[in-house]
């Protein structure tokens, strides 16, 4: 399995997304320009060019036709993802960490870190398909608790689900904002949870976390299903659409990277098994922690983005498939 290497980006990758047919992946990084690749032999198709600050987020339009970003210079946006043109500008007062797209593409969420004396909050904006008619207007704020690095869609766009810094996944009722469930930090997890990732029919979703740890929930009753452990902290997660795998990837803390070998340092992709929980292989690459893993839909290739500022697309060999 030899990967390709993606070098578009000057600076660490934050977030990498496949569009729904798998034919393209969007990539974020700090270096406040997201970019458009096709998904099968990694060129790059273009870039956004617009924001001022680390984009952390994005998310895709069901049928491919519009971007929406996330970035520290206070702002979300909307563009158009054949001609690059920046659609809309959503202004906050603090950094935009997540966006998410609802199904329909007729909401979005979007999630503001904690900033000169405000609490972190959960932004859901509508999304208007006639450009004249979109506004900046929030349908629903939700207060937050410490900083959330993630927030997706429920089933049927009747719920959020929140995670971060405070290590509690938590379901808002996405119509009146009311706090439905929340997850236990006795059996949960125990440090910041870095990253979310819904699976594809929405009964489940995979947490990772910097306490070394990452979490099957029950997408409805937030029980936990299955639990994976690593070695260093987690900072990227993501499921196999097409066999039962998961892959999850970090290493140790960026800071502390130039102290150690690549080998100590456990900058490497790992498979676990998602029923059985046991690890069944890994790929390495990186010269740096991972920040960023995705399948693409159909199952069949991956890509990783890391601290080194590389996305690599790795296309499955065929005996892969035949990992039991």
């Amino acid at each position: 399995m030899r990967p390709i290497l993606m070098k578009g980006h000057e600076r660490p990758l934050t977030y990498l997304k496949y569009n729904r047919e798998g034919d393209l992946l969007f990539s974020c990084a700090k270096d406040h320009t997201p970019t458009v690749w096709y998904a099968h032999s990694g060129e790059r198709l273009g870039t956004y060019g617009g924001h001022s600050g680390a984009v952390w987020c994005c998310d895709i339009s069901r049928d491919s036709s519009r971007l929406i970003t996330g970035s520290a210079d206070s702002t979300a946006s909307l563009w158009d993802v054949k001609s690059g043109t920046q659609l809309f500008c959503f202004q906050f007062d603090a950094p935009a960490r997540a966006v998410d797209f609802a199904v329909g593409d007729k909401l979005a969420v979007v999630t503001t870190d904690p900033f000169m004396g405000q609490t972190s909050a959960i932004h859901v904006k509508t999304i208007s398909s006639d450009l004249d008619n979109q506004t900046g207007e929030s349908v629903l704020t939700i207060k937050g608790q410490g900083r959330i690095n993630n927030a997706v869609w429920g089933p049927l766009n009747k719920t959020i689900i929140s995670a971060g810094e405070d290590a509690t996944v938590r379901i808002w009722d996405s119509e009146t904002g009311q706090l439905l469930n929340e997850s236990s930090n006795e059996t949960g997890h125990q440090k910041t949870i870095t990253s979310l990732s819904m699976s594809e029919d929405g009964s489940h979703f995979l947490t990772g976390s910097s306490d070394k740890s990452a979490i099957l929930w029950d997408t409805r009753t937030l029980t936990i299903i299955k639990k994976y452990a690593a070695q260093s902290q987690i900072n990227a997660v993501a499921m196999s659409p097409l066999l039962d795998h998961v892959v999850i990837g970090g290493g140790q803390d960026a800071g502390v990277v130039t102290t150690t070998s690549h080998r100590a340092g456990q900058f490497e992709a790992k498979f676990f098994h998602k029923i059985r929980e046991e690890e069944i292989g890994g790929v390495k690459g990186h010269f740096g922690p991972i920040n960023a893993l995705a399948f693409n839909p159909d199952g069949r290739s991956f890509s990783s983005g890391g601290e080194d500022g590389y996305v690599r697309l790795h296309h499955f060999d065929p005996d892969y498939f035949n990992i039991k």
